[in-house]
């Protein structure tokens, strides 16, 4: 086992406690098992069938809770963020495809047939993008939906309001540190920009803008023909990189931001910044790059 991970690992889970030593040691030794080969399958990344089956002993052990194994991670992760400026933490959704696995507890995940369960972190990371560590983190499956099209369970779109309360909780521990919430256009819901506002915004928040809204102030005008109504206030110019069947290119942009008020669906309004990064100059037959914010 290499050295400095299990140092890592002795001071990350330091105050672990899964109610029971043993629970600890084994805890710690598959972290360090797992982190040297983060891409194995359990078997795979386990020395011998015996490690294999200690493993899945403690995986399935009812009393091991996925949110005792991370307390120690998240109280260390806001110790690194309280030695920063600025933090940005970053919300997005992930898919754990479990399909054709015999496991109990799944549901369907983006097509109906598919089986798994769905995972929404917070991830802390500096502006350099020096990884701090996670903070919290949404878990659940899905339930099937009824034979009125309708899916029961708890409303998913909660865990972006949820998230930003969170981060919230955090900025007030932290004063001295900028906590940025940033996220994708999911999130782009008024009931999170009414929260943050009802709380004082004590983070900042961040989100891909995903409706072109009409504005409370200016009734008939929407959000993104009023913010690039006007000149550009300027410009950035970046190396797009490669992907799929599109080769990497450079990419230049001019930017608008403009303040501007969105009602809040309770006879209310929101102020809020909207920024557009639009492409000029794009080469014959390439969709134009342009990126839509709100802040």
């Amino acid at each position: 086992m290499d050295k400095m991970t299990q140092r890592w690992t002795d001071d990350e889970f330091a105050d672990l406690n899964l109610g029971d030593g043993r629970l600890n040691k084994r805890a710690r030794t598959l972290m360090d098992t797992f982190a040297a080969k983060p891409a194995s399958s359990i078997p795979e990344a386990c020395d011998s069938w015996s490690e294999t089956c200690a493993a899945y002993r403690f995986l399935s052990n009812p009393d091991v809770k996925w949110e005792g194994i991370l307390e120690p991670h998240w109280a260390r992760t806001r110790e690194r963020m309280g030695e920063h400026a600025v933090v940005l933490c970053i919300q997005d959704t992930t898919e754990l495809d479990f399909n054709g696995q015999e496991i109990a507890g799944l549901g369907p995940l983006s097509y109906e047939a598919q089986r798994g369960m769905y995972l929404h972190p917070t991830y802390a990371v500096t502006p350099d993008r020096e990884p701090l560590g996670m903070l919290d983190a949404w878990m659940w499956a899905r339930e099937k939906r009824g034979d009125d099209g309708v899916r029961p369970g708890l409303k998913e779109s909660r865990r972006w309001v949820e998230g930003y309360e969170r981060i919230a909780e955090q900025a007030i521990e932290l004063p001295g540190t900028r906590l940025v919430y940033l996220a994708d256009r999911e999130a782009d819901m008024v009931e999170m920009m009414r929260v943050a506002r009802d709380l004082g915004t004590p983070a900042d928040w961040l989100v891909r803008a995903k409706h072109d809204r009409c504005l409370a102030d200016n009734e008939g005008t929407r959000l993104w023909a009023a913010t690039t109504n006007g000149p550009p206030l300027g410009e950035i110019s970046f190396t797009m990189g490669g992907r799929e069947k599109q080769k990497a290119r450079e990419v230049r942009q001019q930017l608008w931001a403009q303040r501007v008020l969105i009602g809040d669906g309770k006879k209310g309004q929101i102020e809020a910044t909207c920024i557009v990064a639009r492409e000029v100059d794009a080469p014959a037959g390439v969709k134009p790059v342009e990126w839509r914010l709100l802040t």
